[in-house]
């Protein structure tokens, strides 16, 4: 099974603007404070800690984007996924903050 990859914010908003990255296919677990405070349009969240409860809503038939705020919990979550057998996963790296900043908004 192939391992998840880094995936570079750029890249990512590259993805989205040309449609090739459907917003439903980037699950944000950050808490729902942070989401309140910034996301990306139709992203779905789900918190780290709900994850193992909401698997169901994982669907792995297209590759899927995990981003948090810089990184880090979105990098474990695709360990988790990868562990419970998902493929085509994608860490944002920099997450939230990286994405914020490429679009001029200060996100902390």
């Amino acid at each position: 099974m192939e391992k998840w990859q880094d995936v570079t914010p750029q890249l990512m908003l590259d993805l989205l603007n040309s449609g090739e990255v459907e917003a439903n296919q980037i699950i944000d677990v950050r808490e729902d404070f942070e989401w309140d405070y910034y996301h990306l349009e139709n992203s779905v969240l789900i918190p780290m800690n709900t994850i193992p409860a909401r698997l169901n809503e994982v669907n792995d038939s297209k590759p899927i984007y995990i981003i948090c705020a810089h990184g880090v919990r979105s990098a474990a979550v695709c360990d988790y996924l990868e562990k419970q057998g998902y493929s085509g996963l994608h860490n944002v790296t920099g997450g939230m903050a990286a994405i914020a900043s490429l679009k001029g908004f200060q996100y902390d």
